[in-house]
């Protein structure tokens, strides 16, 4: 019985199928911060470009 016991604890340890999972997880919340960071950095000069590139293409 305690073997058995044993055992389950050993795989339970061993298994590493979340972490892969938790891995890229923590990968894509990175990703979106430095996204969400570029953003708010260049927000203002991104909306006056696309105002620019907006204007220049209806202008006859």
């Amino acid at each position: 019985m305690l073997l058995k016991v044993w055992s389950k604890i050993e795989a339970y340890r061993s298994a590493e199928e979340g972490a892969t999972a938790i891995e890229y997880g923590l990968i894509a919340a990175g990703i979106s911060l430095v996204i969400a960071g570029a953003v708010y950095a260049f927000g203002s000069q991104l909306s006056d470009l696309f105002s620019g590139l907006g204007s220049m293409l209806t202008a006859p």
